[in-house]
């Protein structure tokens, strides 16, 4: 049976700056585990199987399950349930208040973080399983019970009508590599939908660079990758320094492995998938005509003839003229400065990479440099594996990477927002302990702005410190954590955090601010905008350049009022310009129709819920701020006859408000909708929204 393990590291190839804690990674004991507990797994699984059409996200219930078993938590309580004319009260709510407290209680680990997964996107797991497999190592770490999960996940989220040319190629080859024959039927679905679409080399850019290395495409069919680019002088408007992190991260690997020219052996697998995801036979396929194919339901952010004539141009003049003596020199040192930056990374992330994207990319150059398994870098990345992989009901599956830090940060201020002191027990000291052991205590090491980092002393990640990537959200929810909980008593909440930790942290928020006023959320922004245009992506739009957002410009806005509360003399004046600055940042990027565009959830009534609570945070409301009227009113227009609110994820790509099918609502957003009416004060619930309701609307024994 699966267990969770929390906060544990062991052997010669991990280690971390805070003894593993917010670690989370599952592990297979034939022997744990009751005949009834694996028969109530077997159901769960069975369960998602049935209905995986209907219901496509997992509830995480093999973590439940564990977590409420270990806690021993009361959860007896009955749910509330009214009738459709049965008014709301005080104490139907402060029932439903109480049951959801104590099922965050039940579902917190030891180390007081609540863990969960984070993934999704379909190409995630797939390059892993690709460079364990050319490595020889799949078998070091993974064990045949892993790759059961990982194939379940696999078959449960093929769709009959397919779904991107990426996730599909990637998936088959997982397939493949994990032993299932090219005649089972998933695997003969998922070849049909990839030959009647074009074949593999109808993979967007960044399946290209994948199917290269494994053996599958070759590097002449791809848009140059010149690694040369690391060598650009800082006054170039196109300077790595001015990428948005997680772009320049992903592309430092895939320039080394294009400038190295490097390919996996090629094995009776590879040469036997090359005849089954081609449409034509290898040796005859036109690697120039082949590099600017791209399936149609992959091709989101079509290249501008800008960037046409730009690869051509790179393609057809440049990579011919640099492969040659002397400007070969230029790349032999090009190449040289990726993999010295990729390790310096590698050790700064303790091996976790800044994500699972990078985390293969990583290796994968790692062995190109030196084909090793038994190198000290090699296995450093090996020991960091089980921290990508995630087990629920729907099978194993590779995260981004953890959310723990940001989770923690909300579980706990929805807890304090109950006002149930008799239930917190020791959940809001574990909490307290887990953030305050989370911030990152120190800057990158060494000379981090030669490699393109700005500093991260003081901040928080948005998983554990032992990732090391600061965020500014991450940062302002968790600081505002240790806030609220320095107005408790000890003896409940443990002790304070130390004013400099503080103050580290508002130093970090400082330097995120723009002009505009808003956040950029890992490095300041500041690049010109028609960088983006150079995006090589066709997958991903605005992933070049940093941007700012109203998620985590509100979010400071709260945080830094209720600092300048309890430490009034801290840099007073640069406090007050902060928020004023980022007060007026939110006004300014309301839309017309008074919704704001969501950066990281979705999509507007995610945004709607920051920007109405950082607007109520410095006294703006529904009587006497037109930007709060606009919002209230922009949100109660998309209300549901039933009173619940239901946004499609299409609302992100298409930039206006999508209902999702059906009529259909849904209960985080309306709860999103219902925080945001309350903090803007409009007159005419997760536990969050119903202990503000409760709060903050609600007197005892009054009806709505």
């Amino acid at each position: 049976m699966w267990k969770l393990k929390i906060a544990e590291g062991h052997g010669p190839w991990l280690y971390s700056l805070n003894n593993f804690v917010g670690r989370q990674i599952w592990e297979f004991d034939p022997e744990a585990g009751t005949p009834e507990e694996r028969e109530e797994v077997r159901k769960v699984q069975e369960n998602f199987t049935k209905n995986r059409f209907r219901y496509k996200p997992n509830g995480d219930l093999l973590m439940r399950m564990q977590l409420i078993k270990e806690n021993q938590i009361d959860l007896s309580i009955p749910p509330v349930r009214l009738g459709e004319k049965e008014e709301v009260t005080y104490e139907a709510v402060t029932t439903a208040v109480r049951k959801a407290v104590r099922l965050n209680r039940a579902i917190q680990a030891k180390d007081g973080h609540w863990p969960a997964e984070n993934a999704g996107p379909l190409f995630f797991t797939p390059p892993l399983i690709m460079v364990l497999y050319f490595t020889g190592t799949l078998n070091i770490a993974l064990t045949p019970e892993h790759k059961v999960e990982v194939l379940r996940y696999i078959n449960n989220h093929q769709t009959p009508i397919g779904h991107e040319s990426l996730g599909t190629t990637l998936n088959y080859i997982s397939m493949r590599i994990l032993g299932v024959g090219p005649d089972d039927k998933a695997v003969a679905a998922g070849r049909k939908w990839i030959l009647d679409h074009g074949g593999a080399t109808y993979s967007p850019s960044w399946g290209k660079c994948y199917l290269s290395v494994f053996g599958l495409y070759e590097w002449s069919g791809c848009n140059p990758l010149p690694p040369e680019f690391w060598l650009f002088p800082s006054f170039l408007p196109m300077h790595p320094d001015k990428m948005w992190c997680y772009s320049r991260t992903v592309y430092m690997p895939m320039s080394y492995l294009y400038g190295t020219r490097f390919q996996a052996p090629i094995t009776d697998l590879v040469l036997q998938l090359r005849e089954e995801m081609h449409t034509e036979p290898y040796h005859e396929i036109d690697w120039a005509k082949a590099r600017i194919l791209c399936a149609k339901e992959d091709y989101y952010y079509p290249h501008s003839l800008i960037q046409d004539v730009l690869w051509g141009a790179l393609y057809h003049f440049g990579e011919p003229i640099l492969k040659r003596w002397p400007a070969s020199k230029i790349r032999e040192t090009a190449v040289k400065k990726a993999i010295e930056i990729i390790h310096w990374e590698d050790e700064n992330s303790r091996y976790m990479t800044p994500g699972c994207v990078h985390k293969a990319f990583h290796m994968m150059a790692v062995w190109a440099e030196n084909p090793d398994s038994n190198s000290d870098a090699f296995k450093h990345h090996l020991a960091r594996i089980p921290d990508y992989f995630w087990l629920a009901e729907d099978g194993m599956k590779v995260q981004s990477f953890g959310s723990q830090l940001w989770d923690a940060s909300f579980c706990i201020q929805a807890i304090l927002e109950s006002g149930m002191v008799e239930e917190y027990g020791t959940t809001l000291k574990k909490g307290h302990d887990f953030v305050k052991l989370s911030q990152c205590q120190e800057n990158p090491s060494g000379d981090y702005r030669s490699r393109y980092r700005h500093f991260s002393k003081g901040a928080w990640t948005f998983s554990d410190r032992d990732h090391g990537w600061q965020l500014s959200d991450c940062t302002t929810e968790a600081l505002r954590v240790l806030l609220l909980l320095s107005q408790f008593p000890e003896e409940l909440v443990g002790k304070k955090a130390e004013p400099q930790c503080l103050f580290d942290a508002i130093n970090f928020l400082f330097s995120l601010q723009g002009k505009s006023g808003g956040l950029a959320v890992w490095e300041p922004a500041g690049a010109e905008e028609w960088l983006e245009k150079l995006n090589p992506s066709e997958l991903f739009a605005n992933i070049v350049t940093e941007h700012e957002y109203v998620e985590c410009t509100s979010s400071a806005i709260q945080t830094l009022l209720l600092f300048k509360k309890l430490y009034p003399n801290y840099r007073r004046k640069e406090v007050d310009n902060f928020i004023e600055k980022a007060t007026r940042y939110v006004e300014n990027v309301q839309r017309p129709d008074g919704s704001w565009y969501g950066g990281w959830g979705v999509c507007f009534t995610y945004a709607a819920w920051f920007a109405l609570s950082g607007l109520a945070a410095v006294g703006k409301t529904y009587s006497n701020s037109k930007t709060v009227r606009k919002g209230v009113d922009f949100l109660l227009s998309k209300q549901k006859a039933n009173g619940g609110w239901g946004e499609s994820y299409l609302s992100c790509p298409d930039m206006v408000y999508v209902h999702l099918e059906g009529d259909r609502t849904n209960l985080v957003q309306t709860a999103w909708c219902l925080m945001s009416l309350i903090e803007a004060r409009q007159k005419h619930f997760p536990t969050w929204a119903l202990g503000m309701y409760r709060r903050r609307v609600l007197k005892p024994s009054h009806k709505l």
